[in-house]
């Protein structure tokens, strides 16, 4: 499975983590930390380029990066939430010189997201034709997320908090789910990391 395909995967990294009360990004897991493993799984798939969007201790973080296999931006706007996040990561990926057709939104705190299940939407989303592909997870959905490009100029303008989930909201009839159960685990508080 050598053959990337054109469709970059945005990785949002750039919150504060509050709750947690330490950057989650560089929590020990899997004898890695949570952002290298989501880094890991994204240069797995078939996917390529990869861009990590840090904000609230980037270069705390980005000292801890390999950053020869990812493009690294930094969000000086993280406060105003996911947003702005996903808003500079397509902006990376449209400076690509190659035409990028899709992106895959993902975040660092699924630590169950595996190369897998980025290549299941990448492949669903090349087998039904429709433009956005999400995954479902406890009577809801969301991240991981692919977006076909002719939605790049609406995420580039998404505003404030509201991440994408508006977005599948708004063109629901034209996305494709998949199954992800183990998607609803996310860490946002020590109590979630301490049952991971």
């Amino acid at each position: 499975m050598n053959q990337k395909a054109n469709i970059g995967v945005i990785i949002l990294a750039a919150g504060a983590s509050m709750r947690m009360g330490t950057p989650k990004q560089l929590l020990p897991y899997r004898a890695s930390t949570l952002l290298l493993n989501t880094i890991e799984t994204a240069i797995a798939s078939i996917c390529q380029p990869i861009v990590v969007v840090l904000g609230a201790n980037g270069d705390k973080i980005s000292s801890k990066m390999d950053q020869s296999r990812v493009s690294v931006v930094k969000n000086k706007n993280w406060s105003l939430g996911m947003g702005s996040s996903i808003r500079l990561g397509i902006k990376s990926l449209l400076s690509y010189p190659e035409t990028i057709k899709a992106a895959v939104i993902c975040v660092c705190d699924q630590p169950f997201l595996t190369a897998e299940m980025i290549n299941h939407l990448v492949f669903s989303y090349q087998t039904t034709g429709n433009p956005i592909v999400a995954c479902t997870y406890a009577d809801t959905y969301g991240v991981p997320v692919l977006f076909d490009s002719q939605f790049f100029s609406e995420l580039v303008s998404l505003k404030g908090k509201r991440g994408a989930k508006k977005l599948i909201q708004q063109y629901e009839n034209d996305a494709f789910f998949i199954p992800f159960p183990q998607g609803i685990i996310d860490i946002d508080t020590p109590e979630d990391y301490q049952q991971l």
